[in-house]
């Protein structure tokens, strides 16, 4: 192999180093697969994790150029030597990948793969993930794979400690959205009680003062001024609910890191892709950030759920002293002209809503078969 014995453990050594660093998914599975391409000396490598529908929740590359990799276009699907290691769950070490009898072709713009030394990643008896490097930098045998014995077992090793780390990521985010869930069930309880006290005095106090009005006016009057002040602390309380209910991560993360979190999530968790960019952001006041948070989900809703997109981009950037936030998806899209009840479902009202609310503006730009592109743009506070 390319490393000596000593660069071969000091490269693993830093690769599970790496990978204790990083509690989000996606950072783990990047992680992996710099540090698998680096630990054995390869011009590619890759990283899928299989969802339930014959394609991949998250597929990671490196050694591929953002351009490229966009070229390629959509992810690949569970077949030829990535099925074989999924439902096989063994090793695949291959002098050249195009020969193997299993081999499908790839897209036009996918680079050219020779020698490959593809592994399942196991948690204990489920395949969470398949591994693989391709195009070893070493001279060739002739005929003969440019990976070794000694890299499939390095490989392997750190496999093991790749499904550690992604079991933990996973472990952890589930922590986190059951932490969410049960804060947002105890305020709804709270809410409930505190407001429905409210509104029942309220409602007690008003139908005595209509039973007072004729004989006592002035008590009358004093019941509608009780009538008045219950209903400020009913307002009160409904403030304050929505205060807390604001999404913890955008307090303590801010926008950028709140959506790019989110995003991540959504990548694994659909068969499209779900991209995020940020560029020159600067923080904006609380009611701002919320809007464009829920304008995003939004709008990221109608195109994993509704639109059936393959690919969805968002993005964030600075402007002027405001920021414009951009959704961009290939799906079905729609005329926007003749929405109608459809405008209702999918939200455009709401998100429009959102955005003037704090002084922005709400764009939508779609038409059938086109894709649909939602951009929300607010001033600086």
């Amino acid at each position: 192999m390319s490393h000596g014995p000593r660069s071969g453990l000091a490269a693993v050594s830093s690769a599970l180093l790496a990978m204790s660093r990083h509690l989000e998914t996606r950072d783990v599975l990047k992680t992996i697969v710099a540090s698998a391409r680096e630990l054995l000396d390869a011009q590619y490598a890759a990283l899928g994790v299989p969802d339930d529908h014959g394609g991949f929740a998250q597929f990671v590359v490196d050694g591929v150029s953002d351009a490229q990799w966009k070229a390629i276009g959509p992810l690949p699907r569970q077949h030829g030597i990535l099925a074989a290691m999924l439902h096989e769950a063994r090793p695949q070490r291959l002098a050249d990948v195009r020969r193997d009898p299993r081999f499908e072709g790839w897209p036009q713009a996918h680079p050219d793969l020779v020698d490959f030394l593809g592994l399942p990643i196991r948690a204990d008896d489920e395949v969470i993930g398949a591994l693989f490097l391709a195009n070893k930098n070493c001279p060739k045998p002739d005929g003969g794979c440019g990976f070794t014995e000694e890299d499939e077992e390095l490989l392997a090793l750190l496999a093991q400690h790749a499904a550690i780390a992604l079991t933990n990521a996973r472990l952890y985010e589930r922590s986190r959205e059951l932490t969410i869930a049960e804060e947002r069930s105890r305020l709804a309880h709270e809410l409930h009680d505190a407001v429905s006290q409210k509104l029942f005095s309220l409602r007690l106090t008003a139908q005595a003062a209509a039973a007072l009005v004729d004989r006592d006016p002035a008590r009358a009057k004093g019941e509608l001024h009780q009538v008045a002040a219950l209903a400020a602390e009913a307002a009160d309380e409904l403030r304050a609910a929505v205060v807390e209910l604001r999404p913890a991560a955008l307090d303590e993360d801010g926008l950028i890191a709140t959506l790019r979190t989110q995003i991540q999530v959504l990548d694994r968790a659909h068969s499209a892709r779900v991209t995020f960019t940020g560029a020159g952001y600067r923080a904006l006041p609380a009611a701002q950030e919320e809007a464009l948070l829920r304008v995003a989900q939004e709008a990221l809703h109608n195109a994993l759920r509704h639109a059936r997109a393959e690919h969805v981009d968002v993005s964030v950037e600075r402007c002027g002293g405001g920021a414009v936030l951009r959704v961009a998806d290939d799906g079905d899209g729609f005329d926007p002209a003749a929405v109608g009840r459809a405008g209702r479902h999918l939200g455009l009202v709401s998100m429009r809503d959102r955005a003037s609310g704090v002084g922005g503006t709400l764009t939508v730009e779609s038409a059938p078969g086109k894709g649909t592109t939602i951009e929300m743009e607010v001033p600086g506070g």
